[in-house]
């Protein structure tokens, strides 16, 4: 039984913030590591944001303005977007996968528009 849940998307004004939240059950996140991806109209999926117990990593077009986090004993994973952009735009996407790839899990998707 596992189930993702994705909210926080919306509309926002250049310069705005959001955050979103990824909610999982049925798994145990020790076995994961976490992360966000997004894709744009006309444009492929792209990595955002990746979350380990160790190492954090963020794309370069995010950097600075987004912050990835997670909390163990909700099973919840979040994306804090700060001085939103019209390029960031997109329909975003949380993952949840195993080290060695056995076991990879996607959220639902949220919409976040970004008006100009």
């Amino acid at each position: 039984q596992v189930q993702i849940v994705e909210s926080g998307g919306g509309l926002v004004q250049p310069g705005g913030s959001l955050t979103l939240a990824c909610a999982a059950s049925g798994i145990n996140f020790s076995f994961y590591r976490t992360g966000w991806y997004r894709q744009a109209p006309g444009k492929q999926r792209e990595l955002v944001a990746t979350l380990t117990s160790a190492i954090t990593i963020y794309a370069d077009s995010v950097k600075g303005r987004f912050t990835i986090s997670r909390d163990n004993a909700k099973n919840t994973v979040y994306l804090q977007m700060n001085s939103l952009k019209s390029e960031d735009t997109a329909v975003y996407f949380c993952n949840f996968r195993t080290r060695d790839g056995t076991r990879d899990y996607w959220g639902q998707g949220t919409q976040v528009s970004v008006s100009s």
